[in-house]
């Protein structure tokens, strides 16, 4: 269910004891009319029992790209992203209220920007969340605070999922040995990218590959080569 069609799946009972969420401008009159539901506000879509329900219109097409990205791999829904001129990965654990840039805070931006396009090229790199704030002329705490407002997610956290995404391409397009993969993913060892794939994925490096090369892999030449974002 997508945006309000969650209360479609409530009023037939499909929700009852689940964890589900809606647009933030209607969650409110969800938990009214729904007692039952479990809501989860900072979401843009999550899954209970392979019901998934979605936020507002964005994150209606967050969700039905994760799925694309789940049955068929990262480059199909990254391929259908560019079609639509979206972005091709945000994940649903994003908040789906970002405070709007004031004038001071567009500044601030801009910086940021300039800081995750930096990190997305040096992904292979052992980059920290002091790292990123010292690039961006601030210190870590105020860096924090203020990536998340402009991103709905912490720096690790953001991080974390380019990694895991550029892993995700490197497993489809190439024939790169798993530790490699694991080294140009910034990830360090082929066991701490295991440990993500597990927890984030629910699958393995190797289980991807298998499910999702394109079956001609080429590799790669040295370096690291980011999706862009």
């Amino acid at each position: 269910a997508l945006c309000g069609g969650a209360f479609t799946l409530a009023q037939a009972g499909l929700l009852d004891g689940r964890r589900a969420i809606t647009h933030w401008n209607l969650i409110d009159l969800f938990r009214a009319h729904h007692p039952h539901v479990t809501v989860v506000p900072d979401a843009l879509f999550i899954e209970d029992h392979n019901i998934w329900t979605a936020a507002g219109t964005a994150a209606g097409i967050d969700l039905c790209l994760h799925l694309i990205r789940l049955a068929h791999g990262a480059e199909a829904a990254a391929t259908i992203a560019r079609s639509m001129v979206t972005a091709p990965f945000r994940t649903g654990t994003q908040a789906q209220f970002i405070e709007h840039p004031t004038p001071r805070t567009d500044r601030d931006a801009d910086t940021l920007a300039a800081v995750r396009e930096h990190a997305l090229r040096h992904l292979h790199q052992p980059l920290t969340v002091a790292d990123l704030a010292a690039r961006a002329g601030m210190s870590p705490r105020t860096f924090a605070r203020r990536f998340t407002a402009a991103t709905g997610t912490t720096p690790l956290r953001w991080l974390l999922d380019q990694r895991i995404a550029a892993a995700q391409r490197l497993l489809e397009r190439t024939d790169l040995p798993m530790p490699e993969v694991a080294r140009r993913a910034g990830f360090g060892s082929e066991v701490t990218m295991r440990q993500h794939f597990a927890s984030r994925l629910a699958t393995s490096p190797r289980a991807y590959r298998a499910a999702f090369s394109t079956g001609a892999p080429v590799s790669e030449p040295a370096g690291n080569r980011p999706i862009a974002r």
